[in-house]
């Protein structure tokens, strides 16, 4: 056990409210789909020939795995540096640099008020505590990399599919379409240079 805020196979009922009304099992979706070993995430991504793409997932994967764990225990800042360091030791030893997770939490966190007004605006049928604690940081996620964060580095089609596989791989049954949902409204609201970029592929996925 790492000592981090438990393991999804204690077992521990735990219900929230949820854009898709469903369970989750204690506050460490990667621990959960690993079967709560170390090496086995890693090992999905080290045998790709893509290493680099692999490695950017990975390290969205622990990004969103510190935003749950921060949000799961109240939302206290002071402890996202610590879940951070935590789950790049357990989730990503292969990792020679936290760079890129560092910097997509930490533009979450800075803009955290902005992106939570855009999610309402998006979803304004789901308060944003009644959205599904994977989800709701999945879309901060989404939202930073894809109205924040270097639209030339990472295009929109790629922040999207990228949030999309995270909310299938660690969400609920119906969170890929939730999130794809919530992000294509942005996506068609927020105007150029990224309209420039097509996403059709990610509306039919």
């Amino acid at each position: 056990n790492s000592g981090g805020v438990g393991l999804f196979t204690d077992k521990k009922d735990i219900r929230y409210g949820s854009s898709q009304t469903s369970y989750e099992y204690g506050p460490t979706p990667l621990r959960h789909k690993v079967g709560a070993t170390r090496g086995t995430y890693f090992q999905l991504f080290a045998k790709s020939s893509q290493e680099n793409m692999a490695n950017r997932h990975l390290s969205r994967s622990i990004a969103m795995q510190s935003l749950y764990e921060w949000d799961f225990r109240g939302a206290k800042s002071l402890d996202l540096d610590y879940y951070i360091s935590q789950n790049v030791n357990e989730f990503g030893p292969g990792l020679e640099d936290d760079s890129f997770i560092r910097a997509l939490v930490g533009g979450v966190m800075k803009n955290l008020a902005k992106i939570d007004q855009i999610i309402a605006k998006a979803a304004p049928e789901w308060p944003i505590d009644q959205i599904a604690m994977v989800d709701r940081n999945v879309l901060r996620l989404g939202i930073f990399e894809l109205l924040f964060g270097d639209y030339k580095e990472v295009p929109p089609k790629v922040a999207i599919n990228e949030a999309i596989e995270l909310a299938k791989s660690f969400g609920g049954e119906s969170s890929g379409k939730f999130v794809n949902g919530v992000l294509g409204t942005i996506y068609r609201e927020i105007g150029e240079p990224l309209k420039n970029d097509d996403i059709k592929q990610v509306n039919n996925g």
